[in-house]
């Protein structure tokens, strides 16, 4: 495969609709929305079972296979031997096409595009990109915002870092967990525009832990937003 497909491949959103992110891209840096701590608090994804007597081998106790190419020399996502390591090679095995350093790319792709359309309250645009809880949440917030009548006002002034902190497998099922430093102005405002949380003039540093996941069997090159918090 291409390095163009493989590049593709890992952007979550891929081709679920290009006029989306023709449109999203032209509003990105002026981000309107909510940042409330509890946007960012879906359940817990169930993990996959654990077959009784079966003890997966380590993935860097494994040859890559003659399909799976080594990546070019680049500063490496996690330290050769650690256990993160391990993990990002097992995913390797099971999808060719995983290159952990795009991955952080489309990461912050993904980042940035949930967080406006969760803002605006686009529930259509949040669907393909988010795992059923997380949606049932994010749309939760959304509708308890217009409930409230508040404007909550949000600009991602940008992202500082965007670093791989976790990964493992389940079965067919990848997870990867993502750590990002974002700067962002927050403000909510009342029916009559008064400010009611939040500072206009003050950046803030916010630290949000995501993890997403994708079937590495699936035909669908899609990940998906399964997990969300936000370190404290």
């Amino acid at each position: 495969m291409g390095d163009g497909l493989a590049f593709f491949d890992i952007i979550f959103f891929a081709l679920v609709a290009g006029f989306l992110i023709l449109r999203l891209r032209s509003v990105l840096g002026r981000r309107t929305g909510n940042e409330n701590r509890e946007r960012w608090t879906p359940r817990l994804p169930q993990r996959a079972p654990t077959k009784p007597g079966v003890n997966p081998v380590p993935a860097g106790d494994r040859p890559l296979p003659d399909n799976v190419t080594p990546l070019p020399g680049r500063e490496p996502v996690a330290a050769s031997g650690s256990p993160l390591d391990a993990a990002l090679t097992q995913i390797r095995l099971a999808d060719t096409a995983f290159d952990p350093l795009r991955f952080v790319e489309g990461a912050k792709a993904a980042f940035e595009m949930i967080v406006l359309a969760f803002a605006q309250g686009d529930t259509a645009a949040l669907r393909p990109l988010l795992a059923d809880d997380v949606y049932e949440n994010f749309t939760a917030a959304i509708k308890g915002r217009q409930d409230a009548k508040q404007t909550l006002e949000t600009t991602l002034i940008g992202i500082k870092t965007a670093e791989i902190i976790e990964a493992r497998m389940e079965g067919r099922m990848a997870f990867v967990t993502v750590k990002f430093v974002s700067e962002q102005v927050n403000v909510t405002r009342n029916a009559a525009g008064e400010v009611v949380d939040g500072d206009a003039n003050r950046v803030t540093a916010v630290t949000d832990i995501w993890t997403f996941a994708r079937n590495t069997r699936a035909s669908d090159p899609n990940w998906a937003l399964v997990q969300t918090s936000e370190s404290q």
